[in-house]
């Protein structure tokens, strides 16, 4: 009867042993699952801001914002191109391209070899871009502006004394150009004065 008694208590005893191994090992996965789950919700977070972040921009703004500023760069190379007879100092080629860069060329040199330089600067107002078509073989935009050129003079090049110019001439005016994209950059691509004043 005694061993009986023994069995069946070392068989108690062998059962509570397993049942805390078992229940060690259930509490050990739920913790580490636990674990699992918070790293989860850690990482879940960032994952989810990650894409609000970093939105891609509207394509047909970033083209506008783009244009304009190349139409911008494109003036102030203008007024060196015309400043200097050599033509040296300007880089229109960075910011022009076909009919803009060669009548922009050919009159600076027209103006140069008559002895006259244009000192000053030139006032764009109201830049706007009309249309955008970023979709095409060539992405490209019209840019309307104020082009206000009254402190932009002709003078000249050895004296630097102004040049007598009609009285009746348009030195601010409506003017629209084409930019596009070419592989390098926006380049302005043609001008074109409206002879309206604005």
């Amino acid at each position: 009867m005694k061993r009986r008694e023994h069995q069946v208590h070392h068989s108690a005893v062998h059962f509570r042993k397993t049942a805390v191994v078992l229940c060690a090992a259930l509490v050990l996965t739920a913790c580490s699952s636990s674990d699992g789950k918070d790293e989860a919700a850690d990482e879940s977070p960032s994952v989810a801001q990650s894409p609000a972040s970093s939105a891609p921009a509207d394509p047909k703004e970033t083209a506008k914002k783009e244009a304009i500023t190349a139409y911008e760069a494109y003036w102030r190379e203008m007024e060196k191109l015309y400043a200097d007879p050599t033509g040296k100092s300007a880089h229109l080629d960075q910011y022009a391209a076909s009919a803009a860069l060669k009548n922009a060329e050919a009159d600076a040199k027209r103006a140069h070899d008559r002895g006259r330089i244009y000192t000053g600067s030139v006032v764009l107002t109201d830049q706007t871009v009309t249309k955008v078509n970023v979709s095409g073989k060539i992405p490209n935009a019209t840019v309307s502006s104020c082009l206000d050129i009254s402190k932009w003079q002709t003078v000249d090049a050895e004296t630097k004394k102004p040049v007598s110019l009609p009285e009746n001439r348009l030195t601010k005016y409506l003017i629209v150009s084409t930019v596009e994209k070419y592989p390098e950059g926006w380049r302005v691509t043609s001008d074109e004065p409206q002879g309206k004043s604005c």
